[in-house]
């Protein structure tokens, strides 16, 4: 497989971006190499600057759920174009947004829009804080909720994979108001609350870990986090950045029946543009600006663009039996990957969700950091590299997850596992 091209681009990159980059899980820091640059996609496939062909798996890390290049997706973004790009002043696709997501999502009422996941989640702790009056924040360690400095203490995904413990550059008052916890472990939970005792604003989770690898929360997590957090008096925050409009229309907080107090969104929700959301109560969110005393602003928030994008994603989604065929293929994919592995007798855990999963390189169950990060990542390194040669793009790390979208067909699942059977055996 040629990559010249692509090999020429990132040595041109390196010159004028920051490692090639502008996202460091882009320069397959993880796995080794030169990325590949892309020129194009359609459905289920993209085409990098050399022409190559590949099934892609990461789907803009998320939001293409419905596929690239989605002809029903696309003419919403170009009718919404023509009339203008930006206002900076509300619009009636901002309503119609709005009223999606809050018909959808049990937890929201209210809803604000940002320009990012980061965003969002920056904001929701903000409005924790505001809401309750205290501080200190419990987050999971290797969980990854955008790049906000508060957030930016051993945080998974990106991070992980550049093997950096936390980011330089972050105040260390931030980084003491954060308190880690070990994901799928109530009682590490329970004693951070009763040794902190009236100073936790809220608990923000991924429901459906997805930044460190997929990992889903053994029974009873998400519901002892709900009771933890109500006893204590603090908040619950639910990170459905990747579950959200995902594992089901109403997000894993549907699927698992537990009620978060502020839920973050961003992804699918703008149909492959930039957007965030944040959105609660409408008690909670009357402490919001101009209502409330807790200011939150943005010269791009509820772009008119991303909004007409995101309305045809969420209409699509909500068509009969589209979660129930994205299930079907996920499985077959994860059932047939596991087969495979198993014959070629490679240890492997293969976890997933809906629309999600994540091959790890091990032995034993992955349901934590801890267990994450005990897998093989030269092992999936190799894998990566002759994957891409035989011609299926996957998340260049371990600690990603593999996205399935709706367009994902019985051809390119049998064409993936093929693939998956020449780079284990060949």
């Amino acid at each position: 497989m040629s990559r010249v091209r692509s090999e020429q681009l990132f040595s041109d990159a390196k010159l004028i971006m920051p490692g090639g980059v502008n996202s460091p899980a882009r320069a397959w820091g993880s796995v080794g190499g030169s990325p590949i640059f892309l020129e194009k996609a359609a459905g289920s496939s993209i085409w990098d600057v050399d022409g190559n062909e590949l099934v892609d798996y990461v789907c803009s890390w998320g939001p293409m759920i419905l596929g690239h290049a989605n002809p029903v997706v696309i003419d919403a973004a170009i009718d919404a174009a023509r009339s203008g790009t930006s206002f900076g002043a509300p619009t009636e696709l901002e309503v119609e947004m709005s009223r999606r997501v809050v018909d959808a999502v049990p937890s929201i009422e209210v809803i604000r829009f940002v320009s990012s996941g980061t965003e969002a989640t920056m904001s929701a702790l903000r409005l924790a804080r505001a809401k309750t009056g205290r501080n200190k924040i419990i987050k999971f360690r290797g969980g990854y909720h955008g790049h906000e400095d508060a957030l930016l203490v051993e945080a998974g995904s990106g991070l992980a994979n550049q093997g950096i413990a936390s980011s330089s550059g972050v105040h260390p008052g931030y980084a003491a108001s954060t308190l880690v916890s070990e994901y799928n472990d109530l009682e590490s939970v329970k004693g951070l609350l009763e040794s902190n005792p009236g100073e936790v604003a809220a608990v923000i989770v991924e429901p459906i870990a997805g930044n460190m690898g997929v990992v889903l929360p053994v029974d009873g997590f998400l519901e002892g986090l709900r009771s933890l957090t109500r006893e204590h008096q603090c908040l619950l925050i639910f990170d459905e950045v990747i579950s959200g409009f995902r594992v089901a229309l109403g997000g894993a907080q549907s699927t698992f029946g537990v009620t978060p107090d502020i839920t973050c969104l961003g992804k699918i929700i703008g149909g492959g543009f930039p957007v965030g959301a944040y959105g609660a109560s409408a008690e909670i969110m009357s402490e919001v600006a101009p209502l409330g005393p807790m200011y939150q602003a943005g010269t791009l928030s509820g772009n008119p663009v991303a909004m007409a994008a995101g309305i045809a994603t969420l209409d699509e989604l909500g068509k009969p039996g589209v979660y129930q065929d994205l299930q079907i293929a996920t499985d077959k994919l994860a059932n047939g990957v596991t087969n495979v592995f198993a014959k070629a007798g490679v240890p492997a855990v293969i976890n997933r969700a809906c629309g999600l999963m994540t091959v790890f390189f091990s032995n034993i169950q992955v349901t934590n950091m801890e267990t994450a990060s005990a897998t093989d990542r030269e092992a999936y390194g190799v894998f990566f590299h002759k994957m891409v040669d035989n011609g299926v793009y996957l998340p260049p790390s371990q600690y990603e997850a593999w996205f399935i979208s709706t367009v994902h067909t019985e051809r390119n699942i049998k064409l993936t596992l093929e693939a998956v059977e020449r780079s284990l055996i060949g």
